[in-house]
């Protein structure tokens, strides 16, 4: 049967996952996985989680496991309100980040508008930018204004996905001016704030313009990711228009789960665990760092991010790490090619590498054999 005729427009329109497509074919505890966004495990508070799971079924019974409203129930949005001191009316509770930037672009982005973006970027966003038929610019793009109508711009300021990298005062300040002066929104991406291991914290792109800026967070780097939380801080009136459109998605997100979550940070579980992770993450990136510099063929260069999972490598003109991925997945070792994260699938010399995920113990053999596969001297 010819399922063709049933499929929407927007169908054309879908960019399929290459990092979904790896986890798909592939036994990740088989092979040395430098390829997904995955937190260590170990960082996961299972002991607090038991705790807690007992403490709110005993606090909230049976309402923990009822339906709940669309902003997030109240004791998840206030701990979250005290935390990063805005007022409750603008915290909205989502379903993932992920799902904050799709309600984001599903609100505010019309087919043929634009959207502002950095390049590399976060593969998640463009897909969800693609699916609702958005224009991708890049900020450098000189010729972004005259393409259509820019809606908003999304950045991820701290740890960026995929290059490590975090904006100075410097470059928020001038996104912050540059947005007053030709009327665009922000969208804030920051997943990864809490995840600084060395350097000094710059602040929020929302603290420097909050009435024009929706900055998304996550508890799947800072909790665990299949809680899938997030939140939206952002202008009420916009926030109102984001909770209309969630009704139609998911009701309300997970209710024991915001439970779970609002016992967990504002109980200072979080601090305490954030602690462990950051020591974690932090000899990771330093071990990753080390090792890049003791392996790595003469040519290759890879950026040095002050916090998060992530680190670039850049291999010099003519590498193709697209068409090399194969050979080094035969090899045993994966990766993600730079060119997906890039609106223009451009800069096919580049790969993402993330260091949370792999043992510490199983880093130096990874690292070892991709250095043999860029260099031509693996076995497929």
């Amino acid at each position: 049967m010819n399922y063709e005729a049933f499929f929407s427009d927007d169908v054309g329109s879908f960019l399929r996952s290459p990092v979904r497509e790896i986890f798909k074919k592939v036994d990740l505890a088989a092979i040395y996985s430098f390829a997904g966004g995955y937190p260590d495990a170990a960082t996961f508070p299972i002991d607090d989680i038991r705790r807690i799971s007992a403490l709110v079924l005993e606090k909230y019974g049976a309402k923990a496991l009822q339906y709940g409203a669309t902003q997030g129930v109240t004791e998840l949005r206030e701990v979250i309100a005290k935390r990063y001191g805005v007022p409750l009316a603008n915290v909205q509770i989502t379903t993932s980040s992920q799902q904050g930037i799709d309600v984001c672009t599903r609100v505010f982005a019309n087919p043929g508008d634009v959207i502002l973006t950095t390049a590399p970027t976060y593969l998640g966003a463009l897909q969800s930018f693609k699916s609702y038929r958005a224009r991708i610019r890049t900020l450098d793009d000189a010729d972004a204004f005259s393409s259509g109508r820019v809606k908003f711009c999304y950045v991820i300021p701290d740890f960026q996905n995929p290059s490590g990298g975090t904006m100075s005062l410097e470059e928020r300040k001038k996104l912050v001016a540059m947005a007053r002066e030709r009327d665009f929104l922000i969208v804030e991406d920051s997943p990864y704030r809490e995840l600084r291991y060395s350097g000094e914290e710059v602040p929020t792109i929302y603290s420097l313009a909050p009435e024009r800026t929706l900055h998304l967070g996550s508890f799947s780097k800072i909790f665990a990711p299949g809680f899938r939380l997030g939140w939206i801080l952002g202008p009420e009136e916009l926030l109102d228009r984001i909770y209309v459109c969630k009704q139609s998605l998911d009701l309300c997100p997970p209710v024991f789960d915001q439970y779970m979550a609002a016992e967990f940070m504002g109980s200072g579980a979080l601090d305490a665990n954030l602690q462990k992770s950051i020591a974690l993450y932090r000899a990771k990136r330093d071990k990753m760092l080390s090792l890049l510099e003791k392996y790595m063929p003469e040519g290759v260069s890879w950026t040095h991010p002050e916090g998060g999972l992530f680190l670039f490598l850049t291999l010099p003109e003519g590498f193709d790490t697209v068409a090399l991925y194969d050979r080094a997945l035969s090899a045993g070792v994966a990766y993600v090619a730079g060119s997906f994260f890039y609106p223009d699938g451009s800069h096919r010399n580049t790969m993402r590498l993330n260091f949370s995920f792999l043992d510490a113990s199983r880093m130096e053999a990874g690292v070892r054999l991709l250095a043999d596969v860029i260099g031509g001297r693996s076995q497929e």
